[in-house]
């Protein structure tokens, strides 16, 4: 039996890995193989493996210096310190213990929660154009807008245009009632959402009203020149390559553009090319244009979410036997 004690930790952190019914060192004890229990002055791991007590210390180590800069400590936050500690990748994670983007209105930080996210992160700064593209959860969107808002507050920019292409989702929706901003504006949701959680309600109105903040469809973006501006195109798996083409141009002086998409989620009808696949495959090597590619392992949603993709992607790659399983497109193409 081997046995190591922590007794550098402080006492909220403790509580807060023990969880609800020590829920959070369950998850610790079934992977490793240990038992994971609090003594006074700090947190006793035993078990039959000296390597598997190290291991799980170490989760816990790394999961004290993310308790520091965080509110709670999750499930998804416990299950991807597991997953790096098991690849010996536990030296990259000091990248996330940094200081925040920003705060929301309510003055909740926001900063990355996975390694991949840091790394977008420190991409949109050095870069002028960057593609973030991944699975649905990763957070490609919302740390885009934040990274706007945080350029917007320090006057590094004059104003934010949020676009993306009005493609339905597999369902018709019919005609819309209203002006052109209530038509549009179920299409546009998701990017309200997040500015009016980091702006509230009231700023992010009045931003509106001032154009300081514009959100409009993929269409209006055509014959203008955007300065001194961030840029972000989202669901850019639904535009063509002419849409690519023409928004990528639009691209001004003091001006940065982020695309966001997932190729596994194309709504385009079959005989249409993703402007997204067909622009990553062209401008790979360009200076100043990053493309970043997120995993599974950067869903920060419900944990389903990642065995969900997960298992989408396993069911792509190998099909039952006996059978041809035909896609509309390869992932990644």
């Amino acid at each position: 039996m081997f046995e190591k004690i922590l007794s550098e930790l402080s006492i909220d952190f403790v509580l807060k890995l023990f969880g609800t019914l020590d829920s959070n060192t369950e998850k610790i004890e079934n992977e490793f193989g240990v038992t994971v229990s609090s003594r006074e002055g700090g947190v006793r791991v035993s078990g039959n493996s000296a390597a598997d007590v190290n291991q799980a210390c170490e989760c816990i180590t790394q999961l004290s210096k993310v308790s520091a800069v965080s509110d709670t400590i999750d499930e998804n936050t416990i299950n991807y310190i597991i997953s790096m500690v098991r690849e010996d990748r536990q030296s990259e994670l000091s990248a996330i213990y940094s200081d925040c983007i920003c705060l929301t209105n309510k003055g909740k930080p926001i900063k990355a929660k996975t390694v991949g996210q840091q790394k977008y992160v420190d991409s949109i700064k050095k870069n002028t154009i960057v593609f973030g593209i991944g699975p649905a959860g990763t957070g490609k969107t919302f740390l885009a807008v934040a990274m706007a808002v945080t350029a917007l507050k320090q006057k590094q920019i004059s104003r934010i245009i949020l676009t993306r292409p009005a493609v339905e989702a597999g369902e018709k929706l019919g005609f819309l009632p209203g002006d052109l901003q209530s038509k549009i504006d179920p299409y546009l949701r998701p990017l309200y959402d997040a500015l009016g959680e980091m702006l509230g309600g009231e700023s992010f109105n009045k931003h509106l009203e001032k154009n300081v903040i514009e959100i409009a469809p993929l269409a209006y973006m055509r014959g203008r020149t955007l300065d001194d501006a961030f840029i972000i195109l989202d669901e850019a798996q639904n535009t063509t390559p002419e849409q690519m083409k023409m928004f990528l141009t639009r691209l001004g002086n003091n001006s940065k553009a982020i695309i966001t998409g997932d190729v596994t989620q194309i709504d385009l009808p079959f005989i249409k090319a993703s402007g997204l696949v067909e622009a990553v495959e062209i401008l790979d090597d360009i200076e100043g244009i990053d493309i970043f590619k997120f995993t599974h392992k950067d869903v920060v949603r419900h944990p389903l979410v990642q065995k969900i993709i997960l298992a989408y992607e396993k069911n792509r790659k190998e099909p039952v036997k006996g059978e041809t399983k035909t896609f509309r497109r390869k992932p990644n193409a």
